[in-house]
């Protein structure tokens, strides 16, 4: 009777699971505003992966029922119970963010050009940089181009200088002509890849190209506006810097402090990348968290010394509102890109938190600096920087609550308890980013802890307090021991990243992984670092998902470039090109993705393959490729010994079963990818993956 009784007493496990839940909902009360940005993030990502472009009444139907549900839970008093609240927020945040984007989206229109231009090009010059392959690059506003209206000529273009040097020394501001190249932006160098054309959208590029010929000034730079006045003065700041420094430090040296990159060396960029320092040349967190917190230190210091001072007036306030003015002037001085721009706005959010007496870092403030950037900035939500910076500043906010929560630090001895902490942030903030860096470089540096224990220390430490030094001494004319002292970190830091990308093994090639990869680190990384309670723990499973997801990565068996010209064969695990050179930065990129360190000519040089004329199995099927020679093709004569074809241009359509493509085609539809799957093979071009979006649509190419 008695057992009886017990087990009916025994509640079911229905009971027990709905009481865990409500159970968990209940520990994150006063803890749902850190996932506000992360409501307002799904929004935008819903919009940028879609493959159709949202209309107005897209948006029109979910905010009307959401208003509708709105209305209904008022009616009925739904809102009081936390779980339907929460929801009703979730989804108004969701759409806000989609909104947004869209909004972010069309006001940024500008107009693209639709095809391959060659002929006079004049322009303003606004931006002066480097090519990947060290040429200068000018990029130009106020664009005239031969035969092209005002309503369609791009308001940006960027013109790489492959001419003869005159010896002109440009300025910013100097209206300067040319006759040059130029054509539309480029898709995707293969299905799924980077969408450049998207990434260009947002800058209001709307033509890359160059010129072989001399580029003269037109006219002398204009002394309006703001903008270009305090470019001028970045460049001619980087240019004494550089001129105080030697070869190597001075280039690092303009590029943290006004953030021109264009003299760095391209050998020293892949010696701080296989060391896993590249981060200390972005100015980011790292570069402004450093600054502002020496600022905020020597000038609480400083007025903590007079006793008086200190007891009548909030020093600690005093201090982070000079902290802040120095976040504002560097801001200025090293451009605001991106980067920089996020970086202040989550510095000032902690500053602000001082001076209004809250807890300066905290999820919350984390949560409302993501928040007003992805407002500012809906397209900084699939780059690399913001996917990194935040992963690291969330993951280090949440452990070292815990960690001070549960007093760990103390427990150890004073001398051990910086150290640890240094070794920790570094171990959490690696962590946090790894997955990103290696889905957007393709590469992990094993040691990259090593590294940064070694260099991140003396950056703050030397390099940023000799900057600040050099800075205050200049109205002095003593900025030289300031710089002195910023060259020695530098040094060491160089040293540094050369010792350990010199190691056995420094670098390790990861393969790309597949589109759901990267959602699913993000979702498992916020349930761990948001999550109140031991179910923060379920956050391993989306990261064990997604690692497995990783692991069994398909690449495609073939890939072609847009220009119809280049194709990689994937063979004994490896991918093999056709050609050693040309369509450099496609083949870079497969190859990158592949998880294969060779370069073009080592990948060219594989069996099986000929400059001109490919003709490879895939299992059943037999792919012919020939793009470079200017010959029709009867295909009446080619399919039957070819399942698959790449040629020039065909005199005919092709016949049933058999599949192909003429280089003019790829235009279109842009890079393909073919993948072997149990059902046979699979095909994919990159407009298939891109959808028909705003910056797709202004970017088709057709011949002029």
């Amino acid at each position: 009777m008695e057992t009886r009784a017990a087990h009916a007493r025994k509640p079911s496990f229905h009971a027990t699971f709905f009481a865990a839940i409500a159970g968990g909902l209940s520990a994150q009360s006063g803890h749902w505003f850190p996932w506000t940005p992360v409501c307002f993030a799904t929004g935008l990502g819903l919009y940028f992966s879609v493959l159709f472009e949202p209309e107005p009444g897209h948006f029109a139907a979910p905010a009307l029922g959401l208003l509708f549900l709105w209305m209904v839970s008022g009616v009925f008093g739904w809102w009081r119970w936390r779980g339907v609240l929460v929801a009703l927020w979730a989804m108004t945040l969701i759409i806000a963010g989609a909104s947004v984007a869209s909004y972010r989206t069309h006001s940024v229109a500008a107009p693209v050009l639709s095809y391959r231009y060659y002929g006079p090009v004049e322009g303003r010059i606004i931006a002066i940089d480097k090519s990947a392959s060290e040429k200068p690059r000018l990029t130009l506003d106020r664009v005239a181009l031969a035969r092209v209206p005002p309503a369609a000529t791009p308001r940006k273009v960027r013109v790489s200088l492959h001419g003869p040097d005159l010896g002109i020394t440009f300025a910013p501001g100097d209206v300067v002509m040319t006759t040059g190249h130029l054509g539309p932006p480029a898709g995707p160098v293969e299905p799924g890849g980077f969408d450049f054309q998207r990434h260009l959208w947002f800058q209001q590029l709307g033509a890359l190209g160059y010129t072989r010929t001399p580029v003269l000034r037109a006219a002398p730079a204009e002394s309006s506006g703001w903008r270009l006045r305090l470019y001028t003065f970045r460049l001619a700041l980087s240019y004494a810097v550089k001129a105080r420094m030697s070869a190597a430090e001075g280039p690092f040296a303009a590029a943290i402090i006004t953030g021109d990159r264009a003299g760095l060396d391209p050998t020293l960029l892949e010696t701080l990348r296989a060391s896993n320092l590249a981060h200390l040349l972005a100015i980011s967190g790292l570069h402004m968290g450093l600054l502002t917190g020496a600022v905020f230190g020597v000038v609480r210091l400083l007025l903590s010394i007079s006793g008086r001072v200190s007891l009548r007036y909030p020093i600690r306030k005093i201090a982070a509102l000079a902290a802040l003015t120095a976040a504002v002037i560097y801001l200025g001085v090293s451009g605001a890109n991106v980067a920089t721009q996020r970086a202040f706005i989550m510095v000032s959010v902690m500053l602000l938190a001082i001076c209004v007496e809250r807890p300066a870092l905290s999820l919350r403030a984390v949560a409302i600096a993501a928040l007003l950037v992805l407002i500012l900035s809906p397209e900084a939500l699939v780059g690399p920087g913001f996917q990194m910076s935040f992963a690291a500043t969330t993951a280090l906010v949440a452990v070292f609550a815990i960690v001070r929560d549960r007093a760990m630090f103390l427990k150890l001895p004073k001398w051990l308890s910086g150290p640890a902490a240094l070794l920790l942030s570094s171990f959490i903030a690696g962590a946090a980013t790894a997955p990103y860096g290696a889905a957007h470089f393709n590469q992990v540096a094993q040691y990259g802890l090593l590294a940064n224990l070694m260099s991140v220390p003396v950056m703050g430490l030397v390099v940023m307090p000799g900057a600040l030094l050099a800075a205050c001494l200049t109205p002095l004319g003593l900025e030289g021991a300031g710089l002195w002292v910023m060259e020695q970190g530098l040094a060491w830091i160089l040293w540094v990243a050369s010792f350990v990308a010199g190691l056995d093994g420094s670098t390790r090639a990861i393969v790309a992984p597949g589109p759901w990869v990267l959602p699913l680190v993000t979702f498992g990384g916020l349930i761990l670092c948001l999550w109140q309670g031991w179910g923060r723990l379920l956050g391993t499973l989306p990261l064990l998902v997604a690692l497995l997801m990783w692991h069994g990565a398909v690449r495609p068996v073939v890939l072609i470039s847009e220009t119809g010209r280049l194709i990689g064969v994937m063979q004994d695990d490896v991918r093999g090109l056709n050609k050693p050179k040309g369509d450099g930065f496609s083949a870079r990129v497969w190859l990158e993705n592949d998880g294969d360190i060779s370069d073009q000519a080592d990948a060219a040089a594989r069996s099986g393959f000929s400059p001109n004329s490919v003709t490879v199995s895939l299992g059943t099927k037999r792919l012919l490729f020939n793009a470079t020679n200017p010959e029709t093709y009867d295909v009446s004569e080619i399919c039957p010994a070819a399942d698959i074809v790449v040629l020039p241009r065909f005199d005919d359509t092709l016949p049933e079963g058999c599949q192909g493509w003429a280089v003019p085609d790829f235009r279109e539809g842009g890079a393909v990818a073919i993948y072997r799957t149990d059902a046979g093979l699979r095909y994919e071009n990159s407009r298939s993956r891109q959808g028909n979006r705003l910056w797709v649509k202004a970017s088709k190419s057709r011949r002029q």
